[in-house]
């Protein structure tokens, strides 16, 4: 009997967790293929690559982000291969499993919950070896009255087996990123999240999980990402994890946890300050919002003091990047009231801040609320949200064009320095920038054409011109500031218009060959002869001075930024004032 476990992922960098330890608790008494797929991949092709297999049955691993395109391939294959028994599991069916089943009349079984047990069960069924009665936390539909079996016990996560030691695995380690837990549940009871519905958090065997990080990471493994969803609940575990990443890890492996900020310890940031390599750890840390009656709510205990003073501790050691999420929508915060949320948070300066949209998920608390608040929202997955009794559609649409100015210019660093300068100095708060930049994109069209990098930076210029407030000679300056430090060469073009006239470059190179430390001493160290000097360097007119920005003020001097391109390292940058060059 030929069985497949399948799932279709979001990227293809992804690997799924949830098939791989089905497969590593069946054995040995069931060899099992795995078959991964992206939810970009044409239907008609993954159905052709399943039904090649010649599956007896087929196991569908569902998520919100795949469940469409899972029952497309679903329903295909059923009628290309009518005798294959296909199950479903995974969080997105977990809950409404009368709902699944009358929509989706191909699908014989649903496994609901944590799957381990109930699976390899409903194979003991499948193979004559159990009687279906016998098999837990299964659905199905008899004579087309769903039948919903009692949940299956828990299993003891100290005893499970390994999801990462399969052959096949090997050549796609590097490629990938792998994915770990060391526990499952959740202490808290947020109500727009599963991970509240399961009470208590139940750990696996430590050395198991470090014998299994140790394989990923001779394998060449380059992320690896814990999926628990509080990772520091207990700070000793937490400490032993650290400590042992800390002492066993391979240059370039990056670690990233899901961490509570508002429960570290100053002590444990401390010791990661102190100890852990640059850029081997990074946290993503779930804010959401910073309305304590919004928390309240939802049911979400949070600590907004201790939380920014662990953000702050973190950032202070520069050791770990943080990733901090927000979510749009939650139970009575208005717009008003995100913008501040929105404020509260930018004020830290994360690494990444991702502004989501609240989706009421399956089974979750706040989706047995939704009338409660006046939810109105999509009614298929993502059930992403259209509006609620305090929040508008057209809030919503402002929000989203908030949102991607945020991704476009934050939090991808295009031009750290400028953005900093603007939200700071000239917009009366962070989201304000963010949110009107937003609306002028929309506005232009510039949604529907995309972009280059160049565009970012002159579509940036057009939005300030035309609001008319920003001291343009600065802005100028600070955009080609950071344009120019993100370059390993010298660009072949550049996005302004503003040049060095040829009579000034040849008054200033042949200043600087006579009087290089005009430049400051690092560059008259160089030693640069007249051919270096021409090869790698580039003059931009320029209205700041770069040694006064660099000491954190901006300060007005007409003349030139030099930049001279290394063959390794980041460009030199130092300004020459018109001064300079004329005596």
């Amino acid at each position: 009997m030929n069985i497949i476990l399948t799932t279709l992922n979001a990227k293809y960098i992804h690997t799924n967790l949830a098939i791989r330890y089905l497969k590593a608790y069946a054995k040995p008494e069931y060899n099992i293929i795995l078959a991964e797929y992206t939810i970009k991949d044409p239907s008609f092709h993954i159905v052709s690559d399943l039904y090649q297999k010649k599956p007896d049955i087929v196991g569908f691993s569902c998520y919100i982000w795949n469940i469409e395109e899972t029952i497309r391939v679903i329903r295909m294959l059923k009628k290309v291969s009518p005798h294959t028994k296909i199950v479903l599991g995974g969080p997105e069916v977990s809950y409404d499993v009368h709902d699944w089943l009358h929509r989706i009349k191909e699908v014989d079984c649903i496994v609901m919950g944590e799957g381990e047990l109930s699976f390899k069960q409903l194979l003991y069924y499948f193979h004559g070896l159990l009687p279906l009665e016998k098999v837990p936390g299964i659905a199905y539909l008899k004579n087309n009255k769903v039948i919903v079996h009692p949940a299956a016990p828990k299993i003891d996560l100290r005893d499970m087996p390994s999801p990462f030691r399969f052959e096949e695995d090997i050549p796609h380690i590097p490629k990938r990123i792998a994915y770990i837990e060391t526990s499952r549940g959740c202490p808290f009871n947020c109500q727009f999240c599963l991970s509240s519905i399961e009470v208590g958090v139940r750990y696996f065997n430590r050395e198991k999980i470090k014998e299994d990080i140790r394989y990923l990471m001779n394998h060449g493994v380059r992320t690896v990402k814990f999926v628990d969803r509080t990772f520091n609940i207990s700070r000793s575990y937490a400490m032993e994890m650290f400590q042992f990443l800390i002492d066993e890890h391979k240059p370039g492996v990056v670690f990233q946890f899901e961490i509570t900020a508002d429960i570290m310890r100053p002590e444990v940031i401390q010791f990661l300050n102190d100890n852990a390599p640059k850029g081997l750890f990074r946290f993503e840390i779930g804010v959401q919002s910073t309305n304590d009656a919004t928390n309240d709510l939802v049911k979400r205990r949070q600590n907004f003091a201790k939380l920014s003073r662990t953000v702050h501790m973190v950032k202070e050691g520069g050791k770990i990047d943080q990733h901090l999420d927000l979510i749009a929508g939650l139970p009575e915060e208005d717009y008003t009231r995100f913008r501040k949320t929105f404020n509260d948070v930018f004020a830290m300066r994360p690494e990444e801040l991702q502004l989501g949209f609240l989706k009421l998920l399956r089974g979750t608390g706040l989706r047995l609320q939704a009338k409660q608040f006046g939810y109105q929202y999509v009614d298929i997955a993502p059930y992403e949200i259209f509006a609620n009794h305090v929040l508008s559609f057209d809030d919503i649409l402002h929000i989203k064009q908030t949102e991607d100015i945020l991704e476009k210019y934050w939090n991808d660093h295009r031009m750290d320095g400028t953005i900093e300068f603007l939200v700071t100095e000239v917009f009366e708060t962070p989201f304000d920038f963010f949110q009107e930049f937003g609306t002028y994109w929309d506005e232009q069209g510039w949604s529907r054409i995309g972009h280059q990098l160049e565009d970012l930076f002159t579509r940036l210029l057009s939005f300030l011109e035309q609001r008319g407030n920003a001291p343009i000679d600065i802005v100028m300056s600070l955009m080609q500031l950071d344009y120019l430090k993100a370059q390993q060469f010298q660009p072949r073009k550049i996005w302004w218009q503003n040049r060095a006239p040829k009579n000034a470059l040849k008054v200033i190179f042949k200043t600087l060959q006579e009087n290089p430390e005009i430049a400051g001493k690092p560059f008259a160290d160089m030693h640069l002869s007249e051919k270096d000097l021409y090869k790698h360097t580039l003059l931009t007119p320029f209205n700041i001075d770069f040694s006064a920005y660099q000491n954190g003020e901006i300060k007005r001097q007409k003349g030139y930024l030099l930049t001279f391109f290394r063959k390794n390292g980041s460009p030199y940058f130092a300004t020459i004032a018109t001064e300079a060059i004329l005596a």
